[in-house]
This record gives C-alpha cells, structure tokens and sequence, in this order.
C-alpha cells in the first residue's frame, strides 16, 4: 500500500512541476442601429477565464461571465459557465493552433421571464504568445448545439457550424 501512495504523490507532483495556471478572459462590446425599425441594440460582455496546463498538449480551463444586452426598451441579462479542454496541435516559434471542447450553461433572465440553457462547442483558436507570460489569443468560429428554455414557451435549439470571421473573439492571458 505504501508503494502505490508514494507513486500517486509522485505522479502528482511530476504533474504539477510541470503545470501551468493561465487567467485572463474576454470583454466585448456590441452596437446595432436598425434604421428599418428604429431599434437600436447594445451588448456587453465579460467573460473572465482561468486554466491550467496539464502538460504541453493538454489544459483545463473554465470561463464564467456575464452579459447584458438592451434592444430598444428591452432589457437581458445572461450568466454563463462555460468549463472546457484545450488540445493544442501546432506550436509555431510565438504561434500556437488550439481547439476548445466544452460545455455551457447559461442563465438568462429578461423583465420577469427566465430562462435555462445548455450547449456543447467546439472552437478553434490561435495563441500569439508575447512574451513568457502575456498571451493574446482568439478563437475564430464555432461548431456547437445549445438549447434555451423559457419558463411557459417551448425549448429554443440553435446549431452553429462555421470558421467565419462572424464569431470571433479576442482575449489575454497572464500566465504564470
């Protein structure tokens, strides 16, 4: 017994001498004029993020954030927990080519009405590292499902596939 102990605590600290926290996170701003309707849209994000380096291929990360978005007199909150894998395929000199994997909950709330939602993603990304401990990283589109389900309305399902520059989103990373 003692011998499978000590190599559990070895393994342990092997892996994390090796490991690597990361913070940082994404904060967006969105405005819409629709000269048609006369509506005008405004979104804001943040999207703070913590993750850990398995090794040199692998990490483990989860994004927790908030957005509020108001559309002419209406007004929506959402809460977001997005926990992920990042499998890290290409390593350039300063370049790094990664892919997230995840799943996401989000809690939306709009006047009195409510509402829960689930998804699974996957997003492609690109880490620009400027230097040992400052990243500047962007994921570029989107293949995922997520569902949303309004307190007395039916389930609102939604499909995204594509590596368009329409959902892209920039972020920084402090690693230590």
């Amino acid at each position: 017994m003692k011998k499978i102990m000590m190599t559990l605590v070895a393994i342990a600290m092997a892996t994390t001498m090796n490991a690597q926290w990361y913070v940082g996170g994404t904060v967006g701003y969105q405005y819409q004029n629709n000269k048609n309707t006369d509506v005008t849209t405004n979104t804001f994000k943040i999207l703070p993020e913590v993750g850990y380096n398995l090794n040199e291929d692998w990490a483990v990360g989860v994004k927790i954030g908030y957005a509020y978005t108001k559309e002419g007199d209406a007004k929506l909150n959402e809460f977001v927990v997005n926990p992920y894998v990042r499998y890290t395929f290409v390593k350039l000199d300063k370049v790094n080519f990664f892919v997230d994997g995840g799943v996401e909950y989000d809690y939306l709330k709009a006047g009195d009405a409510s509402a829960n939602g689930f998804g699974i993603n996957v997003k492609p990304g690109v880490a620009v590292n400027l230097n040992e401990k400052v990243s500047f990283v962007a994921h570029i589109g989107n293949l995922g499902w997520s569902t949303a389900k309004w307190k007395n309305a039916e389930s609102v399902n939604n499909v995204n596939v594509g590596l368009d520059l329409a959902a892209v989103d920039f972020g920084l990373y402090f690693n230590f």
